[in-house]
Formats: C-alpha cells, structure tokens, sequence
C-alpha cells in the first residue's frame, strides 16, 4: 500500500478505563474492515501516557476526517494533533486550478493531505505543531484563492470549527482581484473572451477587406492576445512557479510560437476560442456549485423565538440555544432541529430527506423527557431546519444549535465529498502526470522534423504547435469531477448524502447488497403476537415480570414487550426490577423480588452455566419459530415461566424496492439477522430476497460481511447504529434514516435521510448512471486527443485542433450536467 502513514491518536473513550474494554475492540474491528486501512491496534498505557489508538492507512483511499468520523461513531473523541479544515473559498474557477492549489499546500510543512475542488472547497489535514490556519490563508492567497463563507450560507451553517477571520485574507484582496470577480464582477472572464474576439473579429477584416497600414491589424491582434491570454497567462505563471506544465502553460507556449511565426490571427484565434471554452466552463461547473449552495439557503436566517418571558421575538439562528421554543407559522421554513410541542400540521421533508409526501407532525406527550433523550424522540414529533410547514402553526422545541442542525451537517458533508476524489479520477491525475511529459517529448521530436523530411522550419515548427493544442488534455481532466459534483449534488437533493466520488462510484459498479432486517427491511417496531405460559403459571404472572425487567432495556424486542405487555395483566402491579445485565444478541438479566430473571433467546440457555429450558418450553418455541415469531424464553430463579412470540412488520416498500433494486442489475441480496434461521427465511420470502442468513451474534454479522466481501464487492444496508461494525467492513455502507442521526451520518458511506428504503433504488440508478456518464467523458476526452494528434501531425491547423479541443472539453462538462436532471423511473425524484 503505497504513501503509507502511521498515526498515533491518543484515545479519549468516555467511561472506558481499560484499553481491553470491547469498545476498543470494536473501534478497532471498524478500522482494519475499512477499505484503505492497513493496520488499527491500540498501544497499551505506559506511564502518564494513555493508551492510544495506532492506525496504518492509505490517504489516497481514506482520509483522516473519515477516520475522525468513524471513530466519533463508536463513541470515541480524538485528540486535535491534528487538525481539519474545510473552507468555502473563491478563485478555484476549474479543476486544472483547483489541482495547482492543492499541490501548493501540500508542499507546506505538517500537510498530511490537502483536496480542492472546482466547487469553490478546500479540504486540509495537518499538524498544529508544524503549521497553523495562517500559513494555510496565506497559501491560498498566494495563487489568487480566498476564503469566504459560501454565498447564502449563513456564518452557522459554513460551521463554526471551520470559520476563518475575512481580515487575514485582506492582503490579497486588491492583489488577486480577477479571481474573485475582477472589473466585470464574476463574467469578468467571458468578457475578456469576448472583447478578444471582437479584436480578432475586427483585425481579420480589416487585413482581408481593405488595405491598411500593417501596424492597423497587428494591433487589433495584439488586443486579442492582450484579453484572450490574460487569464492564461496568469494560470500558466503560476503553474510554472510550481514546477508543473498544465494545459494554459502549453496554450500559451502554442499561442507565442503561432505569434513568433508571424500567425498572428492564428494565434489570437487560439486564444480567443481557449478563453472562450475556460468561461463556459467556469459557467457550468458554477451550475452544478449553485445547486449545492442552494442546499445551505434551506434554513432561514431568523427564527420567532418564544423565551422566559413569553413574548416572541424575532432573533438570528445562531442565537437560538437548546431548548428554546420556536414558532413556525404556517407555509414557513423551519429554522432548527427540534420536536413539537404545541400545534399540529403536515411538514414537507423533501428538502432534508427527499420524502415526496407531506409527513404528519403532533406535539410529544411529556416535554421534559422527550428533551432528556433528543435523539429518541419518535419521527411523528421530530422536525428538522430547512423542511417547510404545511397548514397549522406549531412550536417546536429546539433541540441542536444553528452549526449542529442535520441541514449543516448535510452541507458541510457534501462540499468535504467534492474534495473526495475518486477511483478513476485518481487514474487521470496519474496519467496525465505520464502523458504531459510525453507530449512535450514528442513536441520537441516534431520542432526537428525538417532535418528529415524537405520542409522549412517554419512548417515544423507550427506542426508541433498544433499537436501541443491537440493532445493537452483538457477535457480529460474534468471529465470525472464534473460528473461526481454534478452526482453528489443531484443525490443531496433527492435526500441521499453521497460521501465523495469513491463511494459515488463504487455503489454503481456493485451487484450484490446484504441488508439487516430489523429496522431496514422491517418496520423496526415488533409487536406480541403469542403469550404462553408453561403449565400452573398464568399469563398475568409471565407478562409482569417480563414487563418488568424489559421496562430497563432499550432494545427493540424489550420496548415491544414494555409497550405491549400490559394489555395481558389487566392493569395489575408492576413489580420492581433492578441490576440489569445485557448479554449482547442473546438476552438480559435482572432482579424481580429477590429471584434472578433471564429473559433471551432459547440459545441463551444450555450454555455458560445455565441450566437448559424445560422440554415444554423448548417445545413451545419450536412451534413459534415455525410459525415465524421471533421467540423469547422467560425463566425466573429456576423456574420456566413460559415463551413470548413477537413479529416484526416487513417493510410495505420493501418488496418493491428489491423488484427495482433487481431490476437495476443487482443479481444477489442477502439478508442478515439475528433472528433464528426459520425466522429469517420467512422474512426474507416475505419481501423478495433469496438469501438469509439467521442466527447471528453482532460479531459474526462482521465476519459474513467479510466473507462475503472477498466473494464479490458488496454494499451493507443498515440503521448505522447496531449495523455499523458491519457497514464499516463492507466495500459501501449504507445506513438508513440518517437525519438527526450522527452516528448513521458519521459512520456511512452513503446515508438514506429518510428511513425509506424506496430512496435506495434512487441511489444505486443515480450511481450508475453517473458512472456510465464517466466513461462516456473519458472514451470522448481519450478519444478527440486520439484523433486529433494524427491528424495535426498530417496537417491539420491549430484553428481546426483548437476548436475540436474546447469543443471536447464543454461536451463532457455539460453531459456531466445531465445528472442534475436526473429523474428516478420508480418515484420521479
């Protein structure tokens, strides 16, 4: 694994003393399945110095926030030794730009690794010992690029452990004005074009048409190289400065020799049409930037807060604290994350997580408890900012700051993902550092052609200018990250947060998908179906104590039973449970009036010093197993009180989204669960998949996950909570229901925001579609290149080669705009 780095975090596990403790097990478990990990384990305590985590990645597969971000999941908080920035900046105009900038700071000492993108984002890690946030300023400013907040996006939503002093960049302000708008504002460059067309325009009919003074025409050329090589120029300095021939360096070298031979029409022609062809490009690469700002101007900037003294009051969002009542009028947006207090409306969620129909909103029964636990609070009470009320006024609780709300995170998620480059735009970066040098080899082998062949240097000299403007690869170097910003855009807005171009691409190519059940396939909310006590116990007496230790877990199997059990005991007492203990995937034990409570699966018994069930009660889970219940034994002291069947709901758009899930190409799907086998079977029948796997402890989810990954690439589908051991070991991790959830946010590659399995056809068709619109950009790129070296090696001019070659470059960037079209065939999205 090439560019290997080693990195010693200290670990900072809240309530974890002991580096054995199985969440560092498990933290490292997540870590060694990560695609681009070579190595997780965990340096023991020595002395004063803690324990820490040692880890052992590729950054051209993973990046040190993805770490970050993994690990925060799991419940862990790093150390800032290192330090991660994302800035919304202006002056990277294009991808040829965007690359010079990032090989600019990663020369500074400390980077570990630097990404910018054509969007207007810089992504940077590096060490706070060897450099600071103003070496960094003062690099960008130095090839012409400024930070600033993205447009519309409030100083809270760009996230405050990002934000940057404007003053520090004030030295470059008059310096670099060009990039950032220059004497025409932002068209400023389209004018440029245009005004050296005119001279062009205006100097080639003057030479044809009339008969002036030489000088007359030569100097209407002379403007046009003045405003056609303006900005060219100024790119190729500094690409010079880095040591780097990029495709302005090879058009101005092309455009002077064209001028030193005397063509000088030629030459502004070349001119004219490659600043024509960059301004276009800069404007649809802007189309595909606006899309993603527009998702930062989803939230409004103030909100009607409600506080101690009962009067409302109109305040910026970034003032809003938790727990503040927000007021939200009908037909508004809201402006924080929160739960309903008072009123009852329909909100529309399309903007945050794609939902196409209006979901119901009611205020929470108890808002003290609801606002003890944020993150349970059911889906019917919880509103995020940025989504838009329907018909009623409510008031919502605030429950995250303006920086913290789902929508910040979505934006600040999206613009990292630009950065985040992709497989095959790895191989074109890599290539083009193979094929520039070639060019300027052959190119030189041409400018001697006449010592072989009967022909003046004049000739030579302008045949190779014109195979340099043939084979610059320009169209080759946008051909992949115009399609990724355009895919990640088009995915945010349709609801599925796609973390950069690898995962983009990656879920694209895939043809096998395993999905745990409960909560992704099901409903997630089992419901009793069977209460069967074993003989001279009743119902009564089974159901009590079973609520009675499940009242203290939060498992979904316990909150069925705590909810639904007290139905079967006709409002009798409850009893007191105490010392609960969880045995992970296998069940719970407590203390009810002095006698000790096992409540679990029949596997749970016979083992680690447990007495075996009573054959009656084994009986009685056979027969709910084969009826396909999801089976709980309840044994108090030594005594069986009986069996509990529950089921768990299948999904109602789940059968639908494997039949176009298949349809797209994905030829297996596996279901994994912890449910016993017969079990699993009937669910996975129920909704269409022909494979499950049952009967399995969170650790062996991991290693069928692996087991299947070294079959075939393979996406895991999840709540990326529970699943994410398992999502983290899989080539992409899916997780379902992500607003609101940081962990689902954190730890996927790819996050549904809204618990909907039908928006996961939408993601796997929009994948594909971006990836086949890659490899049509790359076939037209190679492909021009290909045919047009030949034909300006036999003669072809560098009008014509120009011409094909900006030509090229526009094609693949608005056939990358395509995806922000796209529309999916199941619901229209």
């Amino acid at each position: 694994m090439k560019d290997q780095v080693r990195l010693d975090i200290p670990l900072l596990l809240p309530e974890v003393h002991d580096e054995a403790d199985r969440c560092v097990d498990r933290l490292t478990t997540e870590l060694r399945g990560r695609k681009g990990v070579q190595d997780a384990h965990v340096v023991a305590a020595r002395g004063d110095r803690p324990a820490q985590l040692c880890i052992h990645y590729d950054p051209d597969s993973l990046s040190l926030e993805r770490v970050r971000e993994i690990a925060r999941g799991t419940g862990t908080a790093l150390t800032e030794k290192y330090q991660h920035i994302h800035w919304t900046v202006e002056g990277l105009t294009h991808t040829r730009k965007a690359r010079t900038v990032a090989d600019r700071l990663r020369q500074l000492p400390g980077i570990i690794e630097a990404e910018a993108s054509a969007a207007g984002t810089v992504r940077v890690e590096f060490s706070r010992s060897e450099t600071t946030e103003a070496d960094i300023s003062k690099a960008l400013a130095d090839v012409g690029v400024q930070h600033r907040p993205a447009p519309g996006m409030p100083e809270a939503l760009a996230g405050k452990p990002h934000r940057h002093d404007h003053a520090e960049h004030d030295h470059g302000a008059g310096k670099h004005e060009h990039a950032n708008g220059g004497l025409f504002g932002p068209n400023t460059e389209l004018i440029f074009s245009l005004i050296c067309g005119g001279a062009l325009a205006t100097g080639f009919a003057i030479e044809k048409f009339t008969a002036p003074p030489s000088w007359i025409p030569l100097a209407c050329y002379l403007v046009a190289y003045l405003f056609g090589g303006w900005f060219t120029l100024r790119e190729a300095t500094e690409n010079l400065r880095l040591k780097r021939f990029e495709i302005d360096t090879l058009m101005l070298v092309a455009a002077a020799g064209a001028g030193a031979l005397g063509a000088w029409a030629e030459g502004a022609l070349l001119l004219f049409l490659f600043s024509l062809g960059h301004a276009l490009e800069h404007f649809a690469m802007g189309k595909a930037k606006r899309a993603i700002e527009a998702l930062a101007e989803l939230a409004p900037r103030t909100a009607m807060a409600r506080r101690g003294d009962g009067e409302l009051n109109e305040i910026p969002v970034e003032e809003l604290v938790i727990g503040d009542t927000v007021v939200v009028k009908p037909n508004e947006r809201l402006a924080a994350d929160g739960f309903v207090v008072a009123g009852r409306s329909s909100v529309n969620e399309a903007p945050v997580t794609g939902e196409s129909v209006p979901v119901d909103k009611e205020p929470v029964p108890e808002r003290a408890h609801a606002a003890a636990q944020p993150d349970k609070v059911p889906a019917r009470h919880r509103v995020f900012a940025g989504t838009i009320n329907g018909p009623g006024a409510i008031e919502i609780a605030v429950t995250r700051l303006a920086a913290d709300t789902t929508l910040a995170k979505v934006v600040k998620m999206v613009s990292e993902a630009e950065t985040q480059k992709s497989p095959t735009q790895r191989f074109t970066d890599r290539f083009e550092r193979l094929f520039v040098p070639a060019v300027l080899a052959l190119v030189a082998v041409l400018l001697f052609a006449w010592v072989v062949i009967d022909e003046p240097f004049r000739d030579s000299f302008y045949r190779a200018m014109a195979v340099l403007v043939a084979a610059s690869p320009c169209a080759l170097a946008i051909a992949t990250p115009s399609a990724v910003l355009s895919g990640v855009a088009r995915a945010a807005r349709g609801g599925v947060l796609i973390k950069g171009g690898g995962p983009l691409e990656m879920l694209g190519s895939l043809d096998a998908l395993a999905f745990d059940k409960t909560g992704t396939l099901t409903e997630g909310r089992p419901r009793i179906t069977d209460v069967l006590p074993t003989i001279g116990v009743d119902v009564a007496e089974l159901m009590t104590i079973a609520v009675a230790v499940e009242r203290l877990s939060d498992h979904p199997l316990a909150e069925a039973i705590a909810r639904d059990g007290v139905r079967f005991f006709d409002n009798r007492p409850v009893p007191t449970a105490a010392d609960l203990t969880s045995f992970t995937g296998s069940g719970v034990q407590a203390r009810v009036n002095g006698e000790t409570v096992l409540i679990g699966k029949a596997e749970m018994f016979g083992r680690d010093g447990l007495a075996p069930l009573s054959e009656e009660t084994a009986q009685t889970i056979e027969r709910l197993r084969e009826q396909g219940r999801t089976t709980m034994a309840v044994r108090s002291g030594d005594r069986d009180l009986g069996a509990i069947g529950l089921m768990d709901t299948p999904r109602a758009a789940a059968r639908e989204a494997i039949t176009r899930l298949k349809a797209l190409g994905i030829r297996r799907m596996i279901m994994i669960s912890g449910d016993n086998q017969r079990v699993a079977t009937a669910v996975a029948a129920d909704v269409g998949i022909d494979e499950a796997w049952g009967d399995l402890m969170p650790e062996d989810k991991v290693a069928a996950i692996k087991k299947l990954r070294a079959e075939t690439p393979v996406a895991m589908v999840g709540d990326g909570v529970n699943d994410a051991p398992a999502m983290a070991n899989s080539t992409v991790g899916i997780a379902m229901g992500a607003a609101g959830s940081d962990v689902a946010l954190e730890t996927a590659d790819v996050a549904l925001m809204a618990d909907d399995l039908a928006h996961l056809p939408f993601a796997v068709g929009l994948s594909r579609s971006t990836r086949w619109i890659i490899r049509q950009n790359l076939v037209v790129s190679l492909g021009v290149v290909a045919l047009l070296v030949p034909a300006t090696i036999m003669g072809l001019g560098i009008g014509p080669a120009v011409m094909a070659h900006e030509g090229s470059t526009l094609l693949v960037v608005f056939n990358a705009l395509r995806l922000l079209a796209y529309r999916d065939n199941g619901d229209g999205r």
